[in-house]
C-alpha cells in the first residue's frame, strides 16, 4: 500500500520566527560581524574618501550591499553624498537595471521632440512586455529648472544627462527595488544645485625682514 499522506500540523505550517527577517539591524552577532568588517574597510586607502576613517558610513554601505547582493566595494564606489543626501551614480542606475535579471539590456532611444529627447526601454523576461520610461527632453530640463542650476551638466553634456535621467525614470516605474528608494546623484544635483568646483591655491608668504637683510 502507498504510504499514507500525512497532513502537516499547525506547528509545521507556522513560520519559524527565529529564522525569518534576521538582519544586522536586529541580530547582535550579525551587527558585531558587520561592524568589524566596516572597521577594516574604513582603514583602507582604496575606498572612496567618504568612507575612509568612517566605519559608520562603511556599515551603511555593507547594509545596502547585502540588500542588493552586491560587493560593499561596488556600493562604496557608486554611492555618493550630494548635498547631505546619499545618491547613486547615474551609471550605477543603468547597471543595476541590467544586472537585476528581469529585463533585456537597457536601450536608449533618441527623439527630436522637445528640442531633443531620449527614453529608455527594455523587454521584461517573464512575459515579453516592452517597458519604457517617460521621454526626457531638453524642454523638460528647462521647464523643471534642471539646466538653469549653476554648474549644470545639462548645458555641456545633454545627451548623457538625458540617458541618466531616462534610466532613473525607468527604474522608478518598472523596478524601484533596484535603487532601494535612493535617488541618483544627477537627480539630487538638478534639484539642489551643483557643488562649486574648488581649486587648490598656494599662498607664498615672504619674510620681508629676512629679504631686506639679504
Amino acid at each position: 500500500m502507498p504510504d499514507e499522506i500525512k497532513e502537516p500540523t499547525q506547528t509545521e505550517l507556522a513560520p519559524q520566527e527565529s529564522a525569518v527577517g534576521l538582519t544586522m539591524w536586529n541580530d547582535t552577532k550579525l551587527m558585531n560581524l558587520a561592524y568589524r568588517t566596516a572597521g577594516m574597510l574604513a582603514k583602507s586607502k582604496i575606498v572612496p574618501e567618504n568612507y575612509q576613517n568612517s566605519p559608520e558610513n562603511c556599515l551603511i554601505a555593507i547594509d545596502l550591499a547585502n540588500r542588493q547582493n552586491l560587493s560593499p566595494m561596488m556600493v562604496m564606489q557608486n554611492l555618493y553624498v550630494v548635498k547631505g543626501k546619499p545618491a547613486w551614480s547615474g551609471s550605477f542606475c543603468a547597471a543595476a537595471i541590467n544586472g537585476c535579471g528581469k529585463f533585456t539590456p537597457l536601450e536608449y532611444v533618441f527623439v527630436s521632440d522637445g528640442g531633443g529627447g531620449c527614453f529608455a526601454r527594455a523587454t521584461r523576461f517573464v512575459n515579453g512586455t516592452v517597458c519604457q520610461s517617460d521621454v526626457i527632453t531638453m524642454q523638460m530640463a528647462r521647464d523643471e529648472g534642471w539646466s538653469e542650476k549653476s554648474g549644470s551638466k545639462w548645458k555641456t553634456m545633454p545627451r548623457q544627462m538625458m540617458m541618466y535621467r531616462a534610466a532613473s525614470f525607468f527604474a522608478r516605474a518598472h523596478c524601484p527595488e533596484v535603487l532601494l528608494g535612493i535617488q541618483t546623484a544627477e537627480e539630487v544635483q538638478d534639484v539642489h544645485g551643483y557643488e562649486a568646483e574648488t581649486k587648490a591655491t598656494t599662498t607664498v608668504v615672504l619674510d620681508m625682514e629676512e629679504s631686506n637683510a639679504d
